[in-house]
């Protein structure tokens, strides 16, 4: 899954890892490594094959799910070759420099939706519109999702892998011994509808609290869950950015802000290691989570955290994470690849990789196949997943996404939210750091 710093992270996430722990488990993060490509099926294509070549980022699990190895055992004249860059922010700047020049472009590119908007507005001309290619049809898609890869005039540069509808992720026994519900449909009944339930919720754990744990891991967790609740967020649909103005900008800051300041986090900085050390110790009772962070958990947590962890529905319909496949006008292979991504992204495939590598289909039609709507998670004491990600999944709002919103997102987590949570900064002081870095990066 994908997480940069502050709202995103790149698809450094090692889902290789995470799906070694058993079959059924979804795809989690995993720590970001050294920078490496790796690539499969060898080279040339040779034998009359057309080599459709595939330049994507971390994980994104096709060719782990068997799918290539099924789309070539059905079109034995195609030979599937991937090439993979592990960290977004190293090669969304490698795919920049390429549509640039013109070369060096694979067949398929990936596009992580933090960089959606930019190539949308800025590169449109050099992709495929995917929407006229056969078998492609808009509504198997979710609404919002289709329109993130379709510029304004209507082209549809990428289609749809996967989405990270949120929900809460808590430990059960530390609920219980806090003198909280711990039964998943009453913990969701105690916020439903409003984040600041979530910290009443909170301050009635931090009061009986066991041990030295806190209810939520960090402030900037808070922030991203409950700003991606929101529509429209750091741009207005005109294009301008607003997040100095915005108030679902400011209706999050100001809840993540009282949560550090109302000493209900663990003071921790997502995707570090002390934040995994905090999931294997016990140190926190809840976590905004994706799907993709359930597999991130178990790893991290281990074997005698199992059934312990329990997940309910998030206060609000959220989005955390998601890509997109695109076919530059500059491949050498534009029609054949075009089908290879409409077959990839279809309902049929996103349901089997989610199956196998627990990356959540933005395809809704998908919703209603076996190996999503029944799934449950053995970890999570067989919570039924399938049914409280497609409800939170089809209540997400159609997000405004600004060229920058990674930027902006970012700074707001990583120097305001941080300051306020681990330095004891107040919330004003917070807010000019953030919004200072901010500036200066936008101005570059």
């Amino acid at each position: 899954m994908r997480r940069s710093t502050g709202s995103y992270r790149s698809r450094a996430v090692v889902l290789a890892a995470v799906a070694a722990l058993g079959a059924g488990l979804l795809s989690g993060c995993a720590d970001d490594g050294d920078d490496k490509s790796d690539k499969s099926g060898g080279g040339g294509g040779g034998g009359g094959k057309t080599t459709i070549t595939m330049g994507l980022f971390g994980t994104f699990g096709f060719q782990e799910a068997g799918l290539y190895d099924e789309y070539m055992k059905d079109h034995p004249d195609i030979k599937i070759e991937q090439t993979v860059i592990e960290r977004n922010e190293n090669y969304y700047p490698q795919l920049l420099n390429h549509l640039s020049t013109g070369s060096g472009l694979a067949d398929v590119q990936g596009i992580e939706i933090a960089n959606i908007t930019e190539v949308g507005q800025t590169q449109a001309a050099k992709f495929v519109d995917l929407s006229k290619t056969e078998s492609v049809k808009k509504e198997n898609w979710l609404d919002w999702k289709w329109q993130q890869g379709t510029t304004k005039d209507g082209k549809t540069i990428g289609l749809g892998t996967d989405i990270g509808p949120m929900a809460i992720c808590y430990r059960k026994d530390l609920f219980k011994k806090a003198g909280l519900p711990s039964d998943r449909e009453k913990v969701g009944q105690l916020w439903s509808g409003d984040w600041n339930k979530y910290l009443e919720a909170g301050e009635k754990y931090m009061k009986n609290a066991p041990g030295d744990t806190a209810f939520v891991d960090a402030a900037s967790g808070v922030y991203n869950a409950v700003i991606s609740s929101s529509a429209e967020r750091y741009y207005d649909k005109s294009g301008k950015a607003i997040y100095k103005e915005s108030p679902a900008v400011k209706d999050a800051w100001g809840i993540a802000t009282k949560a550090a300041t109302g000493h209900l986090t663990a003071r921790l900085q997502q995707f570090q290691k002390t934040w995994d050390q905090a999931f294997a110790n016990g140190k926190f009772a809840s976590i905004a989570c994706p799907p993709w962070m359930l597999g991130y958990i178990q790893e991290k947590a281990g074997d005698k955290a199992k059934d312990q962890w329990d997940v309910a529905a998030a206060p609000k319909p959220g989005n955390w994470g998601g890509s997109f496949l695109a076919v530059p006008e500059a491949g050498k292979h534009k029609e054949e690849a075009a089908k290879l991504v409409a077959w990839l992204t279809a309902p049929e495939q996103q349901a089997k990789l989610f199956a196998k590598r627990g990356s959540w289909p933005s395809a809704v039609a998908s919703y209603s196949l076996p190996d999503v709507s029944n799934a449950k998670h053995p970890y999570f004491d067989n919570a039924p997943i399938g049914q409280i990600f497609t409800q939170a999944a089809k209540g997400i709002p159609v997000q405004v996404l600004g060229p920058k919103d990674q930027i902006i997102a970012s700074n707001i987590a990583d120097i305001g939210l941080l300051q306020v949570d681990q330095q004891g900064k107040s919330p004003e002081a917070g807010w000019k750091a953030a919004t200072k870095s901010i500036d200066n990066a936008l101005d570059q």
